[in-house]
């Protein structure tokens, strides 16, 4: 990061064992502002005033449903508002972490399911971008970073099956065209395709199951959350500057292109 102060915006940062967390603690390590975004208000703000008190940086924390229009666009107007008082430099990242999967065999799937995956993944994306994206425009520099999967690569094979898959990969191709059509804004905008990760987005998954795939992992282990944000913060920096419409695996070569 520059010595520019920027914000950095974190959806699904609230969870003690998810990547959102480790993200949104890593960008205070390295001294950017942090907003937790999360559905649950009260533990939001608690992880934010942690993550603030920790490392020593300005954090706020907020509600959100990021599959809901109203819900998003109150976050992002609470952030605003932060911004324009001076509790908070202006945002200079957005991390799109926040997600859902779906380990239900395809013929077992409901509508429900179908339209709940899709919204929280990729109209979440979609809706907590187009919020924050003026902002960034109107600054002329910001990162993006959208949260996709290996499962969106090579059609499942990890844990979530065909909703979660088809919902990553929707991402995929929102980060590209999103990175063509920003062009020279000073705005970039990159996806991140982690394969299996240790967090709490597993649940259900049993011994033989979490066998299986760190068999088919080269490197014979899972990913940490660290591991995860340290790329991510990687593309939110200034020495990311000619990265755009990138995807970068996080997948121990589980899958090879």
């Amino acid at each position: 990061m520059s010595n520019i102060p920027r914000t950095a915006v974190v959806t699904g940062a609230a969870s003690s064992k998810g990547i959102g967390m480790a993200v949104a603690e890593r960008y205070a390590r390295l001294g950017w502002a942090v907003v937790v975004l999360d559905l649950d208000s009260e533990k939001s703000a608690k992880v934010a005033a942690e993550i603030g008190s920790t490392h020593d940086v300005a954090a706020f924390g907020h509600a959100v449903d990021v599959a809901d229009e109203a819900s998003v666009d109150a976050a992002y107007r609470a952030v605003r508002d932060e911004v324009a008082a001076g509790n908070l430099p202006p945002v200079g990242a957005l991390a799109n972490i926040a997600g859902i999967t779906s380990p239900v065999p395809f013929l077992e799937t409901t509508r429900e399911l179908w339209d709940k995956v899709m919204a929280v993944n990729a109209t979440g994306t979609y809706l907590v971008t187009k919020a924050f994206l003026p902002d960034m425009l109107e600054n002329g520099w910001g990162r993006i970073v959208n949260m996709s999967s290996v499962s969106a690569q090579r059609g499942g094979g990890v844990f979530g099956k065909v909703p979660y898959s088809a919902a990553k990969a929707a991402i995929l191709g929102f980060t590209k065209a999103l990175a063509r059509e920003l062009e020279d804004s000073g705005v970039t905008v990159n996806a991140v395709t982690p394969g299996a990760v240790d967090t709490n987005i597993r649940v259900g998954s049993t011994a033989e199951t979490e066998a299986a795939i760190t068999r088919d992992i080269p490197l014979g282990r899972t990913a940490t959350t660290e591991e995860v944000a340290a790329v991510i913060t990687f593309l939110s920096s200034e020495d990311a500057s000619y990265l755009t419409g990138g995807t970068l695996d996080i997948n121990g070569g589980s899958h090879l292109h």
